[in-house]
Protein backbone atom coordinates (compact mmCIF):
# COMPACT_ATOMS: atom_id res chain seq x y z
CA UNK A 1 0.00 0.00 0.00
CA UNK A 2 1.11 3.21 -1.04
CA UNK A 3 1.13 6.17 1.70
CA UNK A 4 0.83 10.60 0.92
CA UNK A 5 2.19 12.25 3.59
CA UNK A 6 1.92 16.02 3.43
CA UNK A 7 4.75 18.06 5.47
CA UNK A 8 5.33 22.26 5.83
CA UNK A 9 9.17 22.46 6.26
CA UNK A 10 11.16 26.00 7.37
CA UNK A 11 7.75 27.52 8.18
CA UNK A 12 7.80 30.58 10.90
CA UNK A 13 4.27 29.00 12.14
CA UNK A 14 1.61 26.89 11.03
CA UNK A 15 1.37 26.69 7.14
CA UNK A 16 4.18 29.24 6.21
CA UNK A 17 6.47 27.06 4.36
CA UNK A 18 7.28 25.20 1.80
CA UNK A 19 4.77 22.07 1.23
CA UNK A 20 6.51 18.67 0.66
CA UNK A 21 4.93 15.70 -0.61
CA UNK A 22 6.27 12.19 1.28
CA UNK A 23 5.37 8.60 -0.87
CA UNK A 24 5.92 5.54 1.23
CA UNK A 25 5.32 2.23 0.05
CA UNK A 26 6.44 3.27 -3.19
CA UNK A 27 9.07 0.26 -4.32
CA UNK A 28 7.08 -0.30 -7.34
CA UNK A 29 6.98 2.80 -8.69
CA UNK A 30 9.74 3.59 -11.44
CA UNK A 31 11.11 6.79 -12.00
CA UNK A 32 8.82 7.91 -14.59
CA UNK A 33 5.83 7.04 -12.30
CA UNK A 34 7.87 8.86 -9.68
CA UNK A 35 8.01 12.06 -12.12
CA UNK A 36 4.55 12.11 -13.26
CA UNK A 37 3.00 11.88 -9.38
CA UNK A 38 5.36 14.92 -8.73
CA UNK A 39 3.82 16.78 -11.69
CA UNK A 40 0.33 15.86 -10.62
CA UNK A 41 0.96 16.83 -6.92
CA UNK A 42 2.68 20.41 -8.01
CA UNK A 43 4.43 20.92 -5.24
CA UNK A 44 8.34 22.03 -5.88
CA UNK A 45 9.45 18.65 -4.98
CA UNK A 46 7.70 15.35 -3.94
CA UNK A 47 9.81 12.53 -2.35
CA UNK A 48 9.74 8.92 -2.27
CA UNK A 49 10.84 6.80 1.05
CA UNK A 50 12.75 3.51 0.66
CA UNK A 51 14.47 1.23 2.26
CA UNK A 52 18.20 1.93 2.35
CA UNK A 53 20.41 0.02 0.69
CA UNK A 54 23.77 1.45 1.87
CA UNK A 55 24.35 -0.12 5.63
CA UNK A 56 24.81 2.77 7.13
CA UNK A 57 21.87 4.66 6.50
CA UNK A 58 18.33 4.63 8.15
CA UNK A 59 16.30 4.89 4.93
CA UNK A 60 17.14 5.50 1.25
CA UNK A 61 14.98 8.77 -0.29
CA UNK A 62 14.05 9.99 -3.97
CA UNK A 63 13.83 13.61 -4.46
CA UNK A 64 11.78 14.80 -7.99
CA UNK A 65 10.51 18.32 -8.53
CA UNK A 66 8.86 19.18 -11.88
CA UNK A 67 11.38 18.90 -13.87
CA UNK A 68 13.39 15.79 -13.14
CA UNK A 69 15.30 14.08 -10.10
CA UNK A 70 17.59 15.69 -7.85
CA UNK A 71 20.19 13.70 -6.09
CA UNK A 72 19.86 16.24 -3.24
CA UNK A 73 17.33 19.01 -1.72
CA UNK A 74 17.30 20.57 1.96
CA UNK A 75 13.86 21.09 2.39
CA UNK A 76 12.51 17.51 1.68
CA UNK A 77 15.59 15.62 3.98
CA UNK A 78 14.02 17.82 6.62
CA UNK A 79 10.61 16.83 5.40
CA UNK A 80 10.81 13.24 4.77
CA UNK A 81 13.38 12.90 8.21
CA UNK A 82 10.23 14.07 9.94
CA UNK A 83 8.26 11.74 8.21
CA UNK A 84 10.06 8.74 8.88
CA UNK A 85 10.41 9.13 12.43
CA UNK A 86 6.38 9.68 12.09
CA UNK A 87 5.75 7.06 10.81
CA UNK A 88 7.63 4.94 13.17
CA UNK A 89 11.29 4.78 12.41
CA UNK A 90 13.81 4.41 14.80
CA UNK A 91 17.03 5.21 14.08
CA UNK A 92 20.11 2.78 14.17
CA UNK A 93 21.97 5.85 16.28
CA UNK A 94 20.40 7.56 18.91
CA UNK A 95 19.71 10.81 17.67
CA UNK A 96 20.85 10.65 14.43
CA UNK A 97 19.11 10.08 11.06
CA UNK A 98 21.34 9.17 8.28
CA UNK A 99 19.63 9.89 4.58
CA UNK A 100 20.95 7.99 1.76
CA UNK A 101 19.86 9.91 -1.20
CA UNK A 102 21.84 10.91 -4.77
CA UNK A 103 25.10 12.71 -3.21
CA UNK A 104 25.08 10.01 -0.38
CA UNK A 105 24.54 9.83 3.21
CA UNK A 106 23.35 12.73 4.22
CA UNK A 107 23.45 13.23 8.53
CA UNK A 108 19.85 14.61 10.14
CA UNK A 109 19.71 15.43 14.20
CA UNK A 110 17.79 17.32 16.34
CA UNK A 111 18.46 21.24 17.02
CA UNK A 112 16.19 21.67 19.93
CA UNK A 113 12.02 22.00 18.40
CA UNK A 114 13.61 21.91 14.91
CA UNK A 115 15.43 19.20 12.72
CA UNK A 116 18.61 20.34 11.03
CA UNK A 117 20.80 18.64 8.51
CA UNK A 118 24.23 18.54 8.06
CA UNK A 119 25.15 20.63 5.02
CA UNK A 120 26.70 18.30 2.02
CA UNK A 121 30.25 20.00 0.64
CA UNK A 122 29.88 22.30 -2.25
CA UNK A 123 30.36 20.51 -5.65
CA UNK A 124 30.95 24.04 -7.26
CA UNK A 125 31.98 27.35 -6.11
CA UNK A 126 33.96 30.51 -6.75
CA UNK A 127 33.04 33.56 -8.77
CA UNK A 128 30.68 33.48 -11.81
CA UNK A 129 32.16 34.81 -15.32
CA UNK A 130 30.59 37.38 -17.04
CA UNK A 131 28.63 35.68 -19.26
CA UNK A 132 26.90 33.80 -15.93
CA UNK A 133 26.90 36.89 -14.17
CA UNK A 134 25.03 38.65 -17.18
CA UNK A 135 22.69 35.75 -17.34
CA UNK A 136 21.50 35.48 -13.89
CA UNK A 137 21.02 39.76 -13.53
CA UNK A 138 18.67 39.01 -16.90
CA UNK A 139 16.95 35.86 -15.15
CA UNK A 140 16.69 37.59 -12.07
CA UNK A 141 15.65 40.79 -12.75
CA UNK A 142 18.37 41.97 -10.17
CA UNK A 143 19.90 45.66 -10.60
CA UNK A 144 23.85 45.27 -11.40
CA UNK A 145 24.46 48.35 -8.99
CA UNK A 146 23.22 45.84 -6.21
CA UNK A 147 25.78 43.45 -6.24
CA UNK A 148 28.55 42.84 -4.10
CA UNK A 149 29.24 39.47 -5.23
CA UNK A 150 28.70 36.74 -8.21
CA UNK A 151 29.48 33.20 -6.77
CA UNK A 152 28.39 29.46 -8.00
CA UNK A 153 26.23 27.93 -4.91
CA UNK A 154 25.97 24.06 -6.30
CA UNK A 155 25.11 21.23 -4.06
CA UNK A 156 23.34 19.36 -6.10
CA UNK A 157 20.95 22.10 -7.69
CA UNK A 158 23.28 23.94 -9.63
CA UNK A 159 22.34 27.32 -8.16
CA UNK A 160 24.38 30.62 -9.33
CA UNK A 161 23.78 33.30 -6.81
CA UNK A 162 24.16 36.76 -6.55
CA UNK A 163 24.69 38.70 -3.51
CA UNK A 164 23.24 42.48 -2.82
CA UNK A 165 23.66 45.19 -0.90
CA UNK A 166 20.21 44.79 1.18
CA UNK A 167 16.82 42.81 1.63
CA UNK A 168 15.02 45.38 -0.30
CA UNK A 169 16.91 45.21 -2.97
CA UNK A 170 16.40 41.15 -3.22
CA UNK A 171 12.83 41.84 -2.42
CA UNK A 172 12.78 44.41 -5.45
CA UNK A 173 13.45 42.32 -8.10
CA UNK A 174 11.69 41.39 -10.97
CA UNK A 175 12.30 38.24 -12.58
CA UNK A 176 11.32 37.03 -16.28
CA UNK A 177 8.22 34.78 -16.82
CA UNK A 178 10.58 32.19 -18.64
CA UNK A 179 14.25 30.80 -18.09
CA UNK A 180 15.43 27.56 -19.46
CA UNK A 181 14.98 24.07 -18.36
CA UNK A 182 17.79 23.55 -15.37
CA UNK A 183 17.96 27.32 -14.58
CA UNK A 184 18.86 27.26 -10.76
CA UNK A 185 19.44 31.25 -9.79
CA UNK A 186 18.86 32.86 -6.28
CA UNK A 187 18.86 36.48 -4.39
CA UNK A 188 20.54 37.03 -1.16
CA UNK A 189 21.17 40.40 0.75
CA UNK A 190 21.32 41.71 4.71
CA UNK A 191 18.41 42.81 6.36
CA UNK A 192 18.21 45.59 8.93
CA UNK A 193 18.90 45.19 12.32
CA UNK A 194 16.01 44.26 14.93
CA UNK A 195 14.11 42.02 12.72
CA UNK A 196 13.82 38.01 13.37
CA UNK A 197 16.53 37.36 10.17
CA UNK A 198 20.04 38.72 9.09
CA UNK A 199 19.06 38.03 5.34
CA UNK A 200 16.91 37.61 2.51
CA UNK A 201 16.63 34.75 0.64
CA UNK A 202 14.95 34.20 -3.00
CA UNK A 203 15.36 31.22 -4.84
CA UNK A 204 14.40 30.76 -8.59
CA UNK A 205 14.12 27.57 -11.09
CA UNK A 206 12.50 26.88 -14.00
CA UNK A 207 9.62 24.02 -14.51
CA UNK A 208 9.67 21.43 -17.26
CA UNK A 209 7.46 24.19 -19.74
CA UNK A 210 9.98 27.19 -18.82
CA UNK A 211 7.93 29.18 -16.68
CA UNK A 212 10.56 30.73 -13.87
CA UNK A 213 9.06 29.72 -10.25
CA UNK A 214 9.79 31.03 -7.04
CA UNK A 215 10.57 28.42 -4.48
CA UNK A 216 8.79 29.41 -1.40
CA UNK A 217 11.77 27.94 1.39
CA UNK A 218 14.87 26.28 -0.16
CA UNK A 219 16.88 24.65 2.02
CA UNK A 220 19.93 23.20 -0.52
CA UNK A 221 20.01 27.20 -1.63
CA UNK A 222 20.52 27.93 1.97
CA UNK A 223 23.54 25.33 2.89
CA UNK A 224 25.33 26.73 0.27
CA UNK A 225 24.99 30.18 1.26
CA UNK A 226 25.54 29.49 4.50
CA UNK A 227 29.03 27.52 3.53
CA UNK A 228 29.20 30.77 1.31
CA UNK A 229 28.84 33.34 4.42
CA UNK A 230 30.98 31.35 7.31
CA UNK A 231 33.96 30.67 4.83
CA UNK A 232 33.84 34.58 4.14
CA UNK A 233 33.76 35.48 7.52
CA UNK A 234 30.36 37.47 6.81
CA UNK A 235 28.23 35.13 9.07
CA UNK A 236 29.58 33.80 12.55
CA UNK A 237 28.45 31.12 14.83
CA UNK A 238 24.61 30.95 13.90
CA UNK A 239 21.90 33.46 11.74
CA UNK A 240 18.52 33.50 10.52
CA UNK A 241 17.37 33.26 6.55
CA UNK A 242 14.02 34.89 6.08
CA UNK A 243 12.49 33.72 2.30
CA UNK A 244 9.38 33.35 0.91
CA UNK A 245 7.48 36.16 1.01
CA UNK A 246 6.81 37.47 -2.39
CA UNK A 247 4.90 34.30 -2.82
CA UNK A 248 2.99 34.12 0.57
CA UNK A 249 5.42 31.97 2.69
CA UNK A 250 6.79 33.16 5.56
CA UNK A 251 9.72 30.93 6.18
CA UNK A 252 12.68 30.82 8.75
CA UNK A 253 15.76 28.85 7.79
CA UNK A 254 18.27 28.94 10.79
CA UNK A 255 22.15 28.21 9.82
CA UNK A 256 24.39 27.19 11.92
CA UNK A 257 28.44 26.36 12.00
CA UNK A 258 29.36 23.42 14.28
CA UNK A 259 32.91 24.02 16.23
CA UNK A 260 34.59 21.55 13.31
CA UNK A 261 33.52 24.13 10.98
CA UNK A 262 30.56 21.53 9.56
CA UNK A 263 27.29 23.73 8.52
CA UNK A 264 23.75 22.62 9.73
CA UNK A 265 20.69 23.48 8.45
CA UNK A 266 17.71 23.49 10.63
CA UNK A 267 14.03 24.57 10.32
CA UNK A 268 10.43 23.81 12.04
CA UNK A 269 8.78 20.87 10.29
CA UNK A 270 5.01 20.07 11.08
CA UNK A 271 2.59 17.41 9.77
CA UNK A 272 -0.32 18.78 7.69
CA UNK A 273 -1.98 15.17 6.70
CA UNK A 274 -0.64 12.13 7.32
CA UNK A 275 -1.02 8.43 5.63
CA UNK A 276 -3.65 8.91 2.85
CA UNK A 277 -3.95 6.32 0.42
CA UNK A 278 -2.26 6.44 -3.24
CA UNK A 279 -3.97 4.81 -6.11
CA UNK A 280 -2.07 5.94 -8.82
CA UNK A 281 -2.44 4.77 -12.07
Amino acid sequence: MMLLDLVDVFGSGSLSGNPLAVVRGGEGLDAAAMLRLTRWLGFSETTFLLPPTDPGADYRVRIFYPAGELPFAGHPTLGTAHAWLAAGGVPREAGKVVQECGIGLVEVRADGERLAFRAPPLIRSGPLDAGDLAETLRLTGADAGDVIAAVHAANGPQWKLLHLGSAEAVLAAEPVPRAPVGTDVALLGPCAPGGPAQFEVRAFFADPAGKLVEDPVTGSLNAAIAQYLFASGQAQGRYVAAQGRKVGADGLVHCSQGEGGEVWIAGRVETVSRGGDLFPG
